[in-house]
């Protein structure tokens, strides 16, 4: 059986599953295990066949299938690409599922849950295999359907209403535009198939057309700035799992069909359609951190830190574009290579900071940060790969977040060799925008896990907190080591990403599990070279020195003092930072231009023993200045047009011929 087989037998074990489900959900003790036991075994089964194709196969394989449009059929092509990305998909799934046999016993509502979510991961698994247009949007919109219903979970909370209203408008809005980019690219002969899309020649107004309705579609799915409201107010709503999955791997499906139109099928690309893939990609990893720093929600907070994580692959994929249209292919090859280890790491960290905060969540049945607390004493197991996650995210070595951040600043330093002035001067700026959004990662994890895990409890839920179970905590720990591994060994990473280099550029990176001392260099060992291994040791040595050091010279006297309570000589809890107070000197700074930040402060007069009292006002702006209006113009001309249910039948025959008189003048017009 060939792994194209393989793969489609696992998407129909999803959605038989997903049928099962919903007779199954009538006795939840019985369903939530079965269910997720065997999505568990579909995910991995499809995980392991797409690695060994990844690894060992050759030329890509193709299948139609005698459903969809009667003329067309169903195509589906499993080719290095895809086979990566299914890795990402399934890998996901099977450690979601693991994490749910847990956690899906705390589920309120299981049988809102259980049916949908082995049909959500099918549609993410057939939206990488479809092999023309029909199959791609078919699958895409059954991805979103599925997703929307499981952040409709609980419906009952107003919020969790509004968020799957706003998320079924935006992934609307995103089926219409790859709906029309795919109509572009069809063209007037109207074949759908992937293969005649990639043969024929495109003009460069309508391959550029195609670049921004795929910014839009896919961008929309993704989070680009502004087509990211969406993102915050959905993954949260939804079951902590699922919202692993929305972040950590949905979002990276949106990756895969940018890549595949944009590479694959467009051809070589315009050196000026890179610049604006550049700079959207820059914009978002700078807003998206600095709309995270903001958050005291524990799980807003990761959402709006993947906004920052599509936009540093956005940078690195625009990176891959120039350097593509200006013939550069080694330099193409490490920004692709780097886009795609970053695809891999932010699934495999954002998952497990996602499988943190569930598990925060279960414990303590809060997100606000400012009730935490203290959480390393009750949950250690559940702090220490929580912290982990929290470095890999914020690109810190050994971990593999600091591998993809690397190799793409070792691409944007290759921008001299561009030779058009506007990209060597949006590149460096774009570089400096990473850069600060790199920093700005770094503090808000501090934040995270400080207000989270560190200090004193600062309400009584976190009192009685305890570590989860078992089957939560062990995915937790399956993530936080594979999230070394992939940092300490990414030669072997890099060379499994080479073949998609090759089969989408033409070209790859040199092979790198050879290097000495599985040391990895990009371009030229006169360039940059990085060693992950070398840097683990040196750290785990020297602070395994530094902590001998201090035990063998210290005195071993105990002084104990009371904290310092900045002048208050019996501190409480409360008086600890808070996210909003950690938050405020990078509030000073950005909040003015970017959030109309103000402090509204409350001082009691003299004599009165009122509590003081300080009130952050923050705005949306992007919410407020293009989502807000269009909602009120459409709610308007709604209104407006509502009128014409009361027209008469003479009203209605007027509006017919007038309408059939304009047509025939456009037709007139056009022809």
């Amino acid at each position: 059986m060939t792994e194209l087989a393989v793969q489609l037998w696992c998407v129909a074990a999803l959605l038989a599953l997903a049928v099962v489900a919903v007779p199954l959900s009538r006795w939840p003790g019985l369903a939530t295990p079965v269910i997720y036991s065997a999505t568990l075994i579909a995910c991995a089964v499809a995980t392991a066949s797409a690695l060994v194709w990844l690894l060992h196969a050759d030329a890509a394989v193709e299948r139609t299938l005698p459903i969809g449009l009667p003329w067309l059929g169903a195509h589906l092509r499993l080719d290095a690409l895809a086979a990566f990305f299914l890795v990402v998909v399934n890998l996901g799934g099977t450690l979601a599922s693991l994490y749910a046999l847990g956690y899906g016993r705390h589920e309120h509502a299981p049988h809102r849950v259980l049916p949908f979510y082995p049909a959500f991961l099918a549609g993410m698994n057939m939206v990488v295999l479809a092999a023309d247009a029909f199959s791609y949007l078919l699958s895409w919109e059954f991805m979103s359907l599925a997703s929307w219903a499981l952040v409709m979970t609980h419906h009952r909370d107003a919020a969790n209403r509004r968020a799957g209203y706003v998320y079924l408008l935006m992934a609307s809005f995103g089926t219409l535009a790859l709906l029309l980019a795919f109509g572009l690219l069809a063209g007037a002969a109207g074949n759908y198939d992937f293969a005649a899309i990639r043969a024929a020649q495109h003009t460069p107004w309508i391959a550029t057309l195609v670049l921004i309705l795929l910014l839009l579609g896919a961008g929309s799915k993704a989070g680009l700035v502004p087509l990211h409201v969406w993102l915050p107010l959905a993954h949260p709503a939804a079951p902590s799992h699922v919202s692993a999955l929305m972040s950590g791997v949905m979002t990276k499906v949106a990756v895969y069909g940018f890549i595949r139109v944009v590479f694959d099928l467009l051809g070589t690309p315009d050196w000026s359609t890179s610049g604006i893939v550049l700079a959207l990609g820059g914009i978002t990893a700078a807003l998206g951190i600095l709309y995270a720093l903001m958050e005291k929600d524990l799980k807003r907070l990761l959402a709006y830190s993947t906004i920052e994580n599509v936009g540093i692959i956005f940078v690195s994929l625009g990176l891959a574009l120039a350097f593509q249209a200006n013939q550069q292919p080694l330099p193409a090859a490490l920004a692709f290579t780097a886009a795609l280890f970053h695809v891999l790491n932010h699934s495999l960290f954002k998952s497990l900071l996602f499988f943190g905060a569930g598990a925060v969540l279960s414990a303590t049945g809060e997100r606000d940060m400012d009730r935490l607390g203290g959480l390393i004493h009750r949950m250690p197991f559940t702090s220490v790969v929580f912290l982990i996650g929290a470095i890999a995210i914020s690109a810190l070595p050994p971990f593999n977040g600091f591998v993809s951040e690397w190799l793409i600043f070792q691409a944007v330093l290759q921008s001299p060799q561009l030779p058009q002035w506007g990209l060597k001067i949006l590149v460096p700026a774009v570089g400096a925008l990473m850069a600060l959004a790199a920093a700005l990662a770094a503090a808000c994890f501090v934040k995270a896990y400080g207000v989270t895990f560190l200090g004193r409890p600062r309400g009584d839920a976190t009192l009685a907190a305890k570590e989860v179970d078992r089957f939560s905590l062990a995915a937790m720990a399956i993530l936080a080591a594979l999230c070394l591994l992939a940092g300490v060994l990414p030669g072997m990473v890099m060379d499994a990403l080479a073949p998609i280099a090759t089969e989408i550029l033409g070209s790859r990176l040199a092979p790198q599990s050879g290097m000495a001392w599985l040391s990895i260099v990009p371009i030229a060992q006169s360039h940059s070279s990085y060693n992950g291994l070398l840097v683990a040791v040196f750290i785990a040595v020297s602070a395994s020195a530094s902590y001998a050091a201090i035990r063998l010279f210290s005195s071993g006297a105990v002084r104990r003092g009371p904290a310092w309570g900045c002048g208050f000589t019996d501190p409480v809890p409360l008086a600890q930072y808070s996210a909003a107070g950690f938050a405020q000197p990078i509030r000073r700074v950005f909040g003015t231009l970017i959030f109309r930040a103000r402090d509204h402060v409350t001082m009691p007069p003299p004599g009165d023993t009122a509590p003081a009292r300080l009130r952050i006002e923050l705005h949306d702006q992007i919410w407020e200045r293009i989502y807000a209006p269009l909602a009120g113009g459409v709610m308007a001309a709604s209104v407006r047009l509502n009128r014409m249910q009361l027209l008469t039948i003479r009203g209605y025959l007027s509006l017919v011929f007038a309408t059939l008189v304009t047509l025939l003048l456009v037709l007139a017009i056009w022809t």
